[in-house]
């Protein structure tokens, strides 16, 4: 999850791999969260209208990780090859390592990046590295917000 390798990158990258775009308007929250972490927070937002404003800054978040879902592993039905570049806001993950569990108001982001064009039928290609699935451009974004109150209807959290 975090830049050190550790246990917890099951845990999160189950929590957001189900989320969908939610909007695309970019803004930030500096809040804190009662003390609950010395760390300020970056706490959801919301439009007049209840869609979640994307948070901005979001790549000096807490690394979580970077999934890839290749067509090749899909049945050949993924729509495209993709990385989910996934991360969590920092004062969050603080109180995840303290407690376990994802407090209120916690924020996944998911970074889309499709891979560089295949080159070999399985939709590998090589590069200077050797062979795999190398990224390439963005193609959207993620946001899975946790409140439980909002989002009853789908366990707590928020896509």
């Amino acid at each position: 999850m975090a830049k050190k390798r550790s246990g917890l990158s099951l845990p999160i990258a189950g929590a957001v791999s189900s989320a969908v775009a939610t909007t695309t308007v970019f803004a930030r929250s500096d809040s804190n969260n009662g003390g609950a972490t010395t760390r300020k927070r970056h706490l959801p937002e919301y439009t007049a209208s209840g869609d979640l404003i994307l948070p901005k800054n979001f790549n000096e978040w807490v690394f979580v990780g970077s999934p890839l879902t290749p067509n090749v592993l899909n049945g050949r039905k993924a729509n495209f090859s993709e990385f989910h570049n996934v991360y969590i806001e920092p004062g969050s993950y603080e109180i995840y390592k303290t407690t376990g569990e994802f407090s209120e108001e916690t924020i996944f982001f998911k970074e889309l990046q499709l891979t560089l064009p295949a080159e070999i039928p399985d939709a590998s290609r090589t590069e200077a590295s050797g062979r795999g699935f190398f990224p390439g451009k963005l193609n959207g974004a993620d946001v899975t917000a946790k409140d439980s109150k909002r989002y009853a209807d789908t366990g707590g959290w928020g896509y």
